[in-house]
């Protein structure tokens, strides 16, 4: 345990290393995947996991330090500022820049010195924090006076109930893993960045609805096996091919909780599904005469898309 720590330790120095390189080139995930050689999926979270920032926040925030230091000098223009440290325009580094500071850049380079605003203190402080007391959503603020507040994260979760008829689950099981990531590094990558397993699923013509990953309950979770797992849903009568090494799962017609959040930008999406996750945790489905009902079917995840949100499914039934 403690040579891996030191090995994902020693990546995402490297990774930290190529983004100081290249801060004013376009990177990629494939690009730090490829410099530590490692997955895209196992990049992501080791670097998370040390930093407590996804790869590519982490990149947003060392553009937006430096481009300030170049704004203090007072010799360019915003524009090409912005231009320099790959934002698309003039309007999306303003606002990442009024965002992360708290103040225009325009009005921040007009200031002999820092002083009198708000400055996160995640540019500060790039390691891993805890907030003994606060909530796991609060942010961290730092006026330049040294007075320190806490403001509260918003996150909206749509929901809605639907109806699942009976049918059947088709799944690859696991060893033991219990998340997306210690899956994949499990079971291997497929063709586009999926599990090789997705892959398999997705290829199920008489699938109902597209493949999720899932969180199996007691009554459906095998000894010796993972708790988490990919799968698709099949109709009750589905008499077709069941791939090599995959299970069958018969499913009862249940009620699912469907939560959805907001759309999202792609390159930060473990950010917002964390932030998603967190809040789905908080919610009661009492207050609306329902209970969670996982002996009637797994908790499911659909793949996180940005353009339409993260999605999490629950069963429940009345109270």
């Amino acid at each position: 345990m403690q040579k891996a720590n030191k090995e994902a330790a020693a990546a995402v120095e490297r990774m930290k290393a190529y983004i100081a390189a290249h801060l004013q080139d376009s990177i990629t995930a494939s690009d730090l995947a490829r410099d530590v050689g490692y997955s895209q999926y196992h990049m992501a979270r080791i670097f998370k996991g040390e930093t407590g920032l996804s790869p590519f926040e982490y990149i947003r925030r060392q553009r937006l330090t430096a481009a300030a230091h170049v704004l203090r000098d007072g010799k360019q223009r915003i524009v090409d500022v912005a231009l320099d440290f790959v934002f698309d325009s003039h309007e999306g580094f303003t606002k990442a820049f009024a965002t992360g500071f708290g103040i225009l850049p325009k009005k921040y380079a007009s200031y002999p010195e820092p002083y009198g605003w708000l400055i996160p203190r995640r540019y500060l402080n790039r390691s891993k924090s805890k907030m003994a007391g606060r909530s796991a959503g609060a942010e961290l603020f730092v006026h330049a006076s040294g007075e320190v507040m806490y403001m509260e994260e918003t996150a909206v979760i749509f929901t809605q109930i639907i109806e699942r008829p009976a049918r059947k689950l088709i799944l690859k099981r696991s060893v033991k893993a219990e998340d997306y990531f210690t899956y994949c590094e499990e079971v291997g990558s497929g063709n586009n960045n999926n599990s090789a397993p997705w892959d398999i699923l997705c290829d199920i013509k008489e699938a109902l609805y597209e493949p999720v990953g899932l969180w199996l309950p007691e009554n459906m979770h095998r000894q010796g096996t993972g708790i988490y797992a990919h799968g698709v849903e099949v109709s009750a009568d589905y008499a077709g091919a069941v791939p090599e090494n995959f299970d069958v799962i018969n499913l009862e017609p249940c009620k699912l909780l469907i939560f959805q959040g907001e759309p999202y930008d792609d390159e930060h999406f473990m950010d917002a599904v964390g932030q998603c996750m967190n809040r789905i945790k908080k919610f009661n489905p009492e207050v609306y005469g329902y209970r969670y009902a996982p002996e009637l079917a797994p908790r499911m995840q659909l793949a996180p898309m940005g353009w339409r949100g993260y999605i999490e499914m629950m069963p429940v039934c009345l109270l």
